[in-house]
């Protein structure tokens, strides 16, 4: 009996096809998607970012998700808010972890240790990532895309905070913040790149987007006009703090701080 051959083009489109899966680190259970904070609120993006998180990792993960109270995404989000966001705030005194202002990384940080001990889990870290006064930014970009591609592997994609910046009267002044959900980011990055490409679920709107994480051109948050301070987030598609700009100001998104496992 004659071996039948795949046609070398197909053959081909089979190779590329498997040699980009190879490259990309994607979060195990990706295709639950993003969660959308505006069945809700529009201040709640970090309720949202951990619910897709949790919804989208490993099997145990997914239980978590399952078992939280609801049958939709507006019930889940409420009980996230209620029963874990009306606690006091860890980090603010007098207040309550979630408000109409939103939540902050560390109190989004105990709803997620909080939330992972439903499932008898380990509470995921927290990395901050603007750079060390002796970490340059290639050093800073490498960190962050170890401790993303640590988390996506161990089944929880993590919970990236960002912070839109614009240069004003020479000080860089913090215009508002966001959490998103990584789902996927290169699973190696080679030494010499400067930059890499990430998918993430937006809380806002519920959307599937992607970005360029890359080493600022500009000395981004830097007091002496030197060293960058932090890294520059390429988000075309972000509207974080969008409408605070005032003509002719340069402005960044920046990646504050990670939720996660690694």
């Amino acid at each position: 009996m004659p071996i039948l051959k795949a046609p070398p083009i197909l053959l081909s489109l089979l190779l590329t096809a498997s040699t980009l899966q190879a490259q990309e680190r994607w979060a195990p259970h990706a295709v639950a998607g993003p969660v959308n904070q505006l069945v809700v609120s529009g201040n709640a993006c970090g309720p949202s970012a951990l619910l897709a998180s949790i919804r989208c990792g490993g099997p145990r993960w997914v239980e978590i998700a399952q078992q939280l109270p609801g049958s939709s995404d507006r019930a889940k989000l409420l009980y996230i808010i209620k029963a874990h966001g009306l606690r006091p705030s860890i980090s603010l005194r007098d207040r309550n972890r979630w408000t109409r202002h939103g939540i902050n990384a560390e109190d989004l940080h105990a709803i997620a240790g909080e939330l992972a001990a439903i499932g008898g889990l380990p509470a995921p870290k927290s990395e901050a990532l603007l750079l060390g006064p002796r970490e340059s930014a290639h050093a800073g970009l490498r960190r962050l895309h170890k401790y993303c591609r640590r988390s996506l592997i161990q089944g929880f994609p993590p919970v990236l905070s960002l912070r839109r910046y614009v240069l004003r009267k020479g000080h860089w002044t913090s215009l508002e913040s966001h959490f998103v959900t990584v789902v996927e980011v290169p699973d190696r990055l080679p030494r010499k790149d400067t930059q890499f490409s990430l998918t993430y679920f937006d809380p806002w709107g519920g959307k599937k987007r992607t970005a360029i994480l890359q080493e600022p051109a500009l000395p981004l948050l830097s007091s002496d006009d030197q060293k960058p301070g932090a890294l520059d987030l390429q988000a075309p598609h972000a509207d974080i703090g969008r409408d605070q700009i005032r003509k002719g100001e340069p402005t960044a998104i920046v990646p504050a701080m990670l939720i996660g496992t690694w």
